[in-house]
């Protein structure tokens, strides 16, 4: 009697487990055993100080299949130099689709890089995931179904700018910086929106190419206007340059550097500590270097994975925990995957994000989507550097984008 019971069990959990067994679904990319995932950044070229966001994430995908991988499949990351150039761009993003045969890609950075990919990717419905450019566009789920950024969307950073500015310095002579690119058209457009009937504070703008060697002469004409604040709208090299340039002609004004230049260690330290006082921010990602999270498990964890796995990282470079923050939300949707690894699956998945808690970003962020809303973070914190770092002010600020 006691065999027969074993032996009914053993059948009944042969007959439920065979459906389960065939519930696997596979796309090009997926297999029992491994997982491909695309990826570009500049390695080389005017935006290079990204590279480091490609190197985390590769690193990252080391530790998971140190530990087994992800559903016991490995992760194969296959990460190309785009030199922040849109037509290698799309060079490589096809060759990630058509020759590697990527599952998804992830985390390709750089705005006029992404844009130059988007049309092609929703044609092969390949997602296009957290893309790493805070452009309202990529968050379009009607026009790009198969696109979601990661980035707190530059419209919204830019709305934030422009309500702190309305509230603390309502007679500010404002002047911009910005590369004519569609990143700085994007987070431009964001704080006039937010100035709205009062744009006109707007007194002077200048623009730069990712190519210019210097940007002296727009330095010299912004301070020439006679403003009192500047819009430091630029990328990291730039926005370096832009601080030593106004130490250089003596021009102090308040200072607002965009989040995607606010790195200690990538932008602020080469600048001179001393030239970036009281500058004003917004961020989701914690500093890393900020005593105030000393003790916090997120940043030991980060900081013990970086020892082990980019122990020549400069801990100071805040790209290091974004890139880091990035890979755990990748994890985190081939988790719920499981073994529907089809492309559709991946997006519903990355579509079905519901509170996800990453220790990295700043406390009360979580990352939330739906097939309607393909922004994971819309809110942020103002900080103001000191010393040598920044600090936070106030609460968070939301800047939800309106379907």
């Amino acid at each position: 009697m006691r065999f027969g019971i074993v032996a009914l069990a053993t059948l009944g959990f042969v007959v439920l487990a065979g459906p389960a067994l065939a519930q696997k679904k596979y796309d090009p990319g997926a297999s029992d055993t491994e997982i491909k995932i695309g990826n570009f950044v500049p390695y080389s070229g005017p935006a290079s100080a990204y590279g480091v966001v490609g190197k985390v994430q590769a690193a990252y995908a080391k530790m998971l299949n140190d530990k087994g991988g992800v559903n016991g499949r490995k992760i194969t990351y296959i990460s190309y130099d785009d030199a922040y150039s849109p037509p290698k761009a799309v060079e490589q993003t096809r060759k990630l689709i058509e020759n590697d045969e990527v599952l998804f890609l992830f985390q390709t950075l750089g705005t006029p890089s992404n844009t130059a990919i988007m049309k092609y990717m929703n044609q092969k419905k390949v997602p296009q995931l957290m893309v790493s450019s805070g452009g309202t566009k990529f968050g379009d789920h009607k026009a790009n179904p198969w696109t979601m950024p990661f980035n707190a969307p530059y419209q919204a950073e830019g709305r934030i700018y422009a309500a702190w500015i309305l509230k603390n310095h309502p007679n500010a002579k404002i002047a911009a910086l910005l590369p004519n690119d569609d990143y700085g058209k994007d987070i431009y457009k964001g704080i006039r929106d937010g100035l709205g009937a009062k744009t006109s504070m707007i007194i002077a703008e200048a623009t730069y190419e990712t190519a210019d060697p210097t940007i002296d002469s727009q330095m010299v004409k912004l301070k020439a206007s006679g403003a009192d604040m500047f819009l430091n709208l630029t990328t990291p090299k730039f926005a370096a340059m832009a601080m030593k340039k106004m130490a250089e002609i003596g021009w102090k004004p308040i200072h607002i550097l965009n989040n995607v230049s606010a790195s200690v260690g990538a932008v602020i330290k080469p600048a001179g500590y001393e030239n970036a006082q009281d500058a004003i921010t917004a961020t989701y990602i914690k500093d890393p270097i900020d005593p105030v999270w000393k003790n916090d498990p997120a940043i030991k964890e980060w900081a013990a994975f970086i020892d082990k796995y980019v122990p020549d990282a400069d801990k100071a470079n805040s790209l290091y925990l974004y890139a880091y923050a990035a890979a755990q939300t990748m994890e985190q949707i081939v988790k719920q995957a499981g073994d529907n690894l089809t492309r559709e699956n991946i997006m519903k998945q990355a579509e079905n994000l519901k509170g996800v808690k990453i220790g990295a970003l700043m406390n009360g962020i979580t990352l939330n989507t739906s097939p309607t809303d393909h922004f994971p973070i819309e809110q942020m914190q103002l900080m103001r550097f000191k010393g040598d770092k920044w600090e936070m002010f106030g609460e968070l600020i939301e800047g939800k984008i309106v379907d």
